[in-house]
């Protein structure tokens, strides 16, 4: 009986998996401003996976996708995701309610691909002129919620989370163009592919351009981050070479990238307007701290931050 047990023990060693697989849980957004994730998810989908075959075999990638900035910070906090590709504020802001805690920046992504769209017959020109007028944005507390908030405040009109002299109308990006179609808002601060749709199906006009600010970080859990910092940096190393393939493959990713949207959406994206989107966005796996420092001061404008902890703390670029 004890050389059957030996027998069975021994069979048992050999039949187990030499390492036990991690499952890295990572977020995007189907925005042309997070072009990093939908190439890399498209990839995952093909079987071709770009982080699987750079982080080791015993890791499986599993994709979320989430409307707006927020949403991806609370599936942060839930432990529902690792790691998510997000706009600088919400991270800011949940970064600022856990004291300090909760999340990292580490890496940038993008920067561009935001912008304010106006009726195309609008006479609208600044910020004053928007007393009475509704502007939609992605999600209350997304970047540009928070950069549409700030401008108006900026120029002088006061604006409340629930209304004020303009009102700020958080929306889904679809129904956004639809309400803008409609004529039932009368502007719309968001990103790529959002802006050319607005212009292309509903005779939209940018009245600003926000190319200078950053649009999209790699940010991940804190937890995650102290846990597990050796898979940290090999995942910035991978989102690094990722950008750079994507910079030196326009045509492949942006063909991967329509495969993707179809996917995430079931709607059809036109190369032409594809490649009015790619114009205003600058990829970049750099955090440009000045920019950061630009959504805070945003962040504060719009009134959602008061005290914001050392944000030396937050980038954790490996």
């Amino acid at each position: 009986m004890k050389a059957l047990m030996l027998v069975i023990a021994a069979a048992a060693v050999l039949s187990a998996p030499a390492s036990a697989e991690t499952t890295l849980r990572f977020g995007h957004f189907p925005n042309i401003t997070h072009i990093q994730g939908l190439v890399a998810h498209a990839l995952s989908r093909q079987g071709k996976g770009f982080f699987e075959q750079r982080l080791g075999a015993d890791i499986k990638v599993e994709w979320f996708v989430y409307n707006a900035g927020p949403s991806a910070m609370e599936a942060i906090f839930a432990k529902s995701i690792d790691v998510t590709y997000v706009g600088p504020n919400p991270v800011i802001n949940a970064y600022t309610k856990a004291r300090g805690e909760g999340v990292r920046i580490v890496a940038g992504a993008a920067e561009g691909g935001s912008a304010l769209v106006i009726q195309g017959d609008s006479t609208l020109s600044a910020p004053s002129d928007f007393r009475g007028k509704v502007i939609a944005t992605p999600q209350l507390g997304n970047t540009q919620d928070v950069v549409a908030r700030a401008w108006l405040r900026n120029g002088g009109l006061k604006v409340t989370q629930t209304g004020g002299e303009a009102t700020v109308l958080p929306t889904a990006n679809p129904d956004q163009l639809l309400l803008f179609k409609q004529r039932q808002i009368d502007a719309v601060w968001t990103v790529e592919p959002w802006i050319a749709r607005l212009e292309t199906e509903a005779g939209g006009k940018v009245l600003v351009d926000d190319r200078k600010a950053i649009t999209t970080v790699l940010a991940a859990s804190a937890e995650f981050v102290k846990a597990q910092p050796e898979l940290v940096g090999k995942i910035a190393s991978a989102h690094r070479e990722l950008t750079a393939w994507i910079l030196s493959h326009p045509d492949e990713a942006q063909q991967l990238a329509r495969a993707e949207l179809l996917a995430e959406t079931r709607t059809e994206f036109p190369q032409e307007l594809l490649e009015r989107c790619w114009k205003r966005i600058t990829l970049t796996a750099d955090l440009s701290k000045e920019a950061l420092q630009q959504s805070v001061a945003d962040a504060k404008a719009a009134g959602f931050l008061r005290d914001v902890p050392d944000l030396a703390a937050l980038v954790a670029v490996p």
